[in-house]
Formats: C-alpha cells, structure tokens, sequence
C-alpha cells in the first residue's frame, strides 16, 4: 500500500472509532451536553485532528502539511460561523435541550456526504476545466463582499423554500414526539417538529457548503487533503455549538475576519496564474485575520443597544 491509502485507511479507522465511542456510549441516552461534556469532546476532536495532521506533516512533506492545516483552520472558521444560524434555527422552533444533540449529530452526518460530494466534484472540475478555477475565485470574493455588507443581517427559517416544500407535502404534528422525525397516525405518515428542524439545518449547510468547498480548493486541489481536512473540520461541530451557545456574543466580530478570508483566497485562486501565494504567507495571512476579528470581538466594547439586547431571554429560553 503507498503512503496515501495508509493514510486514507487510518483517517476513516480513527474518525469510524471516534463516532462509535461518542454516539454507542456517550449519546446513547438522549440528553442536553453540559458544557464540561462539550468542552472535552470539542478538545478531543481538534486534538484529533492535529495529529492526523502531524502524521500527513511527517508522511506527505510540510507543502502538504501546511496545505491540510490551513484548509482546516478556513472550514473550522467557517463552520463556527454556521454555528450563529443553527443558534437561531433552535430558538426559532424552541427545541429541546435534549434533543438539540439528535439534530447535530444528523445534521453533522448529513454534512459529511455533501461535504463529500462536492469536494470530489470540484476536483474533478478544477482537473477538466482549468476556467473553473476563475469562477470559483470570483464566487468567493463575491461571497466575501456580501458577507461584509450584509454581516447584520437575520436569519428566518420560516423562509426556508425546502421547510415550505416538506409542509406541503406532509402533515406535521403539533408537538415534538421525543425524538423521532416521522410517526404514523391513521395509517398516514406525519412529520415532527424535529424533522423540519433537521430538513432547516441540512439545507442551511448546504447552502454554506457551496460557499466553503471553493475555499478549500483554492489551497488545494489534492482529494485526499481537501476531503480529510474537511471532514476533521465539521466533525467536532456538534460539541462546539454547546461550547460557543452561552458565548456568541463574543464573536461578533468574526464575519468581518471571514469576510476578508474569502476575498483574499478568492483573489488568491484568480491570480493563481500570474503569481501563486505561498501556503506558508497564506496560512499567516488567514490566521491573522481570524485573530484580529476574534480579539477585537473580545477586546471592544459591544454598543450599548446589542449589549442590552444580549442580556434579555430570548424567545423559548
């Protein structure tokens, strides 16, 4: 076996032993992760993922070592800003603390094959058609600048096409039925609250996949290192979530960073031809940005107005 399929083979040993231990043994009975729970299992995931990348680091060379890092410092930026909608998701359907685990974990899983997916047909695409290269780099500055100018606006699941779509064509029950999405009443099949939540969720991601895969590919255009630091990346979401509920507020800055990261990368991919950025200036730049917005989150004062927003309960709290 070469070096990669070694590889291959102990990423899916590790990530398939690591998901057995989590959901047969900690998720078996349905509950609200208390913070210590969470903070240990994001610890774990991130941990996880180091020492893959240390191992790809020794085994695939540093260019390959620093290609996976930064493409899993982008997607985990990413992926915590998805975690503000999945906040407002939860508290616009007012689900249960002890159900929140089941939607995430789903959620996650559901993820992985779209993540999956894209990742092998973007690939694919940047390999045929080199042109692709061009409209991937001018969707993430495009991203980038909408973010920016739109970074205050709120999200309303209701609006959601595909929620509006399974309404119509199924019945929902009034209630949440512990924590199954489908149940059957009068020989018909219903839907429960937290099956809309899930298809709000799922379709949500996909819509942040479509912005986030063309980031990775603008670092790096190896399957292996783009899918496996992907995956890494949204895997230890579910735990981070419970991590970062109490503490959002705290990164009101972070879209800003975002924002110059995908319009940075995006002029990265576009001028690729006429000069490449080296990984090591391109990670330091990414990392920057992230630490900049973070402490400026953490270091300025929030505006009076957001602050006593902050400090009501809100709605189904």
């Amino acid at each position: 076996m070469t070096v990669e399929a070694w590889l291959w083979l102990v990423f899916h040993v590790v990530v398939g032993a690591m998901l057995a231990v989590d959901l047969g043994v900690f998720q078996r009975t349905p509950h609200k992760m208390s913070m210590r729970e969470a903070t240990i299992w994001s610890i774990v995931w991130i941990a996880a993922a180091l020492l893959f990348n240390a191992g790809v680091w020794a085994l695939e060379g540093s260019q390959v070592g620093l290609e996976w890092f930064t493409a899993y410092l982008v997607e985990k930026a990413l992926s915590v800003d998805n975690l503000f909608v999945f906040l407002v998701i939860f508290s616009y359907f007012a689900v249960p603390g002890h159900l929140q685990p089941r939607v995430l974990l789903w959620g996650v899983l559901g993820a992985v094959v779209m993540r999956a997916s894209l990742i092998l047909v973007g690939v694919t695409l940047v390999k045929l058609f080199h042109w692709v290269l061009y409209f991937f780099g001018a969707l993430l500055v495009y991203t980038g600048w909408k973010l920016f100018r739109h970074r205050e606006e709120t999200v309303d699941p209701s609006q959601n096409p595909v929620l509006q779509a399974v309404r119509r064509r199924f019945p929902v029950t009034e209630t949440y039925v512990g924590g199954k999405f489908f149940v059957r009443r009068d020989g018909r099949l219903w839907v429960t609250p937290l099956f809309l939540v899930l298809v709000v969720v799922e379709s949500t991601d996909l819509m942040f996949a479509i912005d986030s895969i063309p980031a990775v590919l603008a670092i790096t255009h190896h399957m292996f290192t783009a899918y496996t630091s992907n995956i890494f990346a949204i895997l230890g979401l579910r735990a981070l979530f419970f991590v970062l509920a109490g503490i959002m507020d705290m990164f009101r800055y972070l879209k800003y960073g975002l924002s110059l990261v995908l319009v940075f990368i995006g002029l990265k991919m576009l001028a690729s031809d006429i000069y490449k950025v080296p990984i090591g200036i391109s990670l330091g730049v990414v990392a920057c940005i992230l630490a900049v917005s973070v402490l400026a989150s953490v270091l300025i004062p929030a505006p009076k107005e957001v602050a006593s927003e902050a400090s009501e309960p809100s709605a189904g709290s």
